[in-house]
Formats: structure tokens, sequence, C-alpha cells
């Protein structure tokens, strides 16, 4: 991936390499170095999309320096960067994580600035519990605090296949749920989405391990990698404000297979950006 000037950029791109709340395999912090190092391998150019990333005018900002340990000073940092750097107008922002709960201070980022926010989760997982091991704050809870600040029928939830009976059965009642799927249930709710703005997290592991070995917490059963590239090109017809892509693992990703997967996902979604 290449930077352009960020005073002419539509969209900034920030590594968040965090994953102190990790609770299988940890070494989700080296993933924003590695997509970038592993986007060199694809064409700039999108045949699906007919379009390029020389179109694109994209600033990339490079990695955060977050500190380990307990996640408050992190989401702090991160919260104030987003703010400052990406949420202006005609700007959007490209998070690369790290683990999912770096998703949750770039959404109280962008709250601020559109109170209607809604947010489309693609996940292997629910992550609604409201505590994880003791603590609020964690990769296993991120959704449910972002369904506590944007209300929770405003969180979009589609391709969940895990989680405890809690939280199928809270986000059944509370969150627009669509387990097991991605591509029917987004075309499903694609005209109440139209228009609004939107922030986007994919974590990787919503694709089968089969496609993307190289996660923190694989989960057999899950869409191909060609659906969900098919689906973030659909996604580019929406007002998309922020995106994110985490839970790459480098450490258990030997092939780089995931990696190069997370980076066409990126460059996708960029060109996309650039479509509209």
């Amino acid at each position: 991936m290449g930077s352009g000037r960020p005073e002419e950029a539509e969209a900034v791109i920030i590594g968040a390499p965090f994953d102190s709340t990790t609770s299988f395999r940890p070494g989700a912090r080296f993933a924003p170095q590695l997509i970038r190092q592993v986007s060199y391998v694809l064409e700039e150019y999108s045949p699906e999309l007919d379009g390029s990333l020389e179109e694109v005018r994209f600033f990339d900002a490079g990695n955060l320096d977050m500190p380990a340990g307990a996640p408050g000073p992190a989401l702090s940092l991160l919260r104030e960067a987003v703010a400052e750097l990406a949420f202006k107008p005609g700007l959007r922002l490209f998070l690369l994580g790290g683990e999912h709960l770096v998703t949750l201070p770039a959404v109280e980022a962008a709250l601020a600035f559109y109170p209607d926010l809604c947010v489309l989760q693609f996940d292997a997982h629910a992550d609604l519990r409201h505590t994880y091991g003791g603590e609020k704050f964690s990769h296993a809870t991120v959704m449910r605090r972002i369904a506590e600040i944007v209300g929770p029928r405003r969180v979009y939830q589609f391709g969940i296949r895990s989680g405890s009976r809690e939280e199928f059965r809270f986000g059944q009642e509370n969150t627009s749920f669509f387990p097991y799927e991605i591509t029917g249930p987004l075309e499903t709710v694609l005209p109440e989405l139209t228009g609004r703005p939107l922030y986007v997290t994919i974590d990787i592991d919503v694709v089968d391990p089969g496609y993307a070995p190289g996660t923190g917490t694989p989960e057999p059963g899950g869409v191909s990698a060609a659906e969900m590239i098919a689906v973030v090109r659909r996604l580019s017809a929406l007002t998309i404000i922020g995106f994110d892509v985490v839970e790459v693992c480098p450490p258990a990703d030997h092939s780089w297979t995931t990696a190069v997967l997370a980076a066409k996902i990126v460059r996708e979604a960029l060109i996309g950006l650039g479509s509209r």
C-alpha cells in the first residue's frame, strides 16, 4: 500500500498493533505491518470494480505506539488519534488491527461526528458477553460495549456462528442479528442502510479457517474468501465512514494467506470508496 499527501486524502489508514486481551493465540499486534508488507503482491487494479488504488487518494499514517497491558491507556490513545486524524468532512478511516477491541474507540470517535451511526460486524463470534474473565473491555465483549453506545438495533451482526447461549439470546432479542450467513442478510437490509453513516468491522475469522487460518480464535464453518470479498465490493454502494479488519494473527499465519486476504479486503474497500 502506498501513501499520498494527508491534506489531499479521502481515506486515512491507521495501524492499531494491540492484542492485550486476546484469549487464545496472541500476535494480532503484528498484523498491521504484515498486511502492509504482503499487499505488494496484489495488483493495484481491481477488475471486478474496474478501479485502481492509483485513483484513490489515501494516506497511510503508520502504526500507533499502543502500550501493552491493561487496555485503558491504549484505547484512549486510539480514540484520540482517530478523532484527530480520520473523522473530518470527506475523510474515511481504514483501521488495521490488532485484536477486535480496537474497534470500540474507533466507533466512539466516529459517533461524536455521526450521531446516527450504524455498525456492521462480520464475525464468527458474537462478542456480546457482558464481561469476559471478569473484564468489561475485551475482544469478547467489544460488540456489547458498542451496542451500549450506539443502540443495539443499530448493530448489524453477520456470519455469527459461535458464542454462549446468553450471547445468542441477547443478539436475537436486541441487535440486528443474522447468524451463519452474510450475503443474503446484507441484501435484505441494504434498503434500510442506504444513505446512513456506517462503520464496518470485519473480524477475519468470519472466513472459514480453511481460507484464513492465521487468526487468534479460529472457528470452523465460516464463509469463503470469495464470498467475503464479494460482500466488501457490495458495501461500496453504502456510505462507509469507517472500516476495519481485525484479528489477523501473523504467528499463526505461516503461509501469509490470511494477511494477503486482509490486504485484498482493504484494497477492494478502498477502491470501492473511490468508485462512489
